[in-house]
């Protein structure tokens, strides 16, 4: 969680006591009045994949926190999908191709699929075959189903530390868990002048910014403090299963 996230979930968590917040487009608004949310194209991609459709049964899908998905993975919490959807927005223009690393329940992959529309491509990449599963049943009850359909959003069994290379070069890499380092396939994968959003680090970990330029050096900044899942194999992620 970022740490200026605290005040943001304190008080979202006393209006949740009250029991008023029940719909997707009021935690939005929320999010938007404490500044997550900046900007239109972010809200309305937001307001239009109902999170409750990738959080499993029995959580309560509008809490600002991250959610347990099964196989030690999680949902992240919704300031963080804000987050990263705001870095990226320009990026995931009509047309572009995105890549999900650790698309989890797919909530992150439908919405760049929102924005790059039926003429781009989002691809989604997870190592467990089961939340593989999972996400596309999730996709296909939201208002993301027919891109699957058509098939300019997909989701694939594969090591996300080797990226998919089958849709490269994207214009947004975004990875949905922490890497020691920042791995050289997605670096490679990244198309000059597109930008790539990744938490690096073990226990102390960084969400990076990594922007590529038209002559392949890249830039890297550090956007905010952050606790992630690590990115590691399957068998290491599922040990404690």
């Amino acid at each position: 969680m970022r740490d200026t996230s605290q005040h943001l979930l304190f008080n979202l968590q006393q209006f949740w006591a009250e029991g008023s917040l029940e719909k997707n487009n009021a935690l939005v608004e929320y999010l938007k009045q404490y500044g997550v949310v900046r900007t239109d194209k972010v809200a309305e991609v937001m307001e239009t994949i109902d999170r409750a459709l990738f959080v499993p049964e029995g959580f309560t899908p509008y809490t600002d926190s991250p959610m347990p998905i099964g196989y030690n993975a999680t949902i992240s919490a919704p300031h963080m999908h804000a987050t990263c959807l705001e870095l990226l927005k320009d990026y995931l223009q009509p047309g572009m191709h995105a890549l999900d690393v650790g698309s989890g329940s797919g909530y992150l992959t439908a919405c760049f699929a929102m924005m790059v529309g039926p003429e781009g491509r989002a691809v989604g990449i997870e190592h467990i075959p089961e939340l593989v599963v999972a996400s596309t049943e999730n996709v296909e009850r939201s208002a993301a189903a027919a891109l699957m359909k058509d098939g300019s959003l997909s989701f694939h069994v594969s090591d996300g530390r080797l990226g998919w290379p089958d849709a490269a070069p994207y214009d947004a890499i975004h990875v949905g868990a922490a890497a020691p380092e920042i791995p050289r396939p997605l670096l490679e994968q990244l198309k000059p002048g597109g930008r790539m959003v990744i938490p690096v680090g073990t226990y102390s970990q960084d969400l990076q910014v990594i922007d590529k330029s038209a002559d392949g050096s890249t830039s890297v900044r550090n956007d905010a403090s952050v606790r992630y899942v690590p990115l590691t194999s399957r068998s290491a992620q599922l040990q404690d299963s």
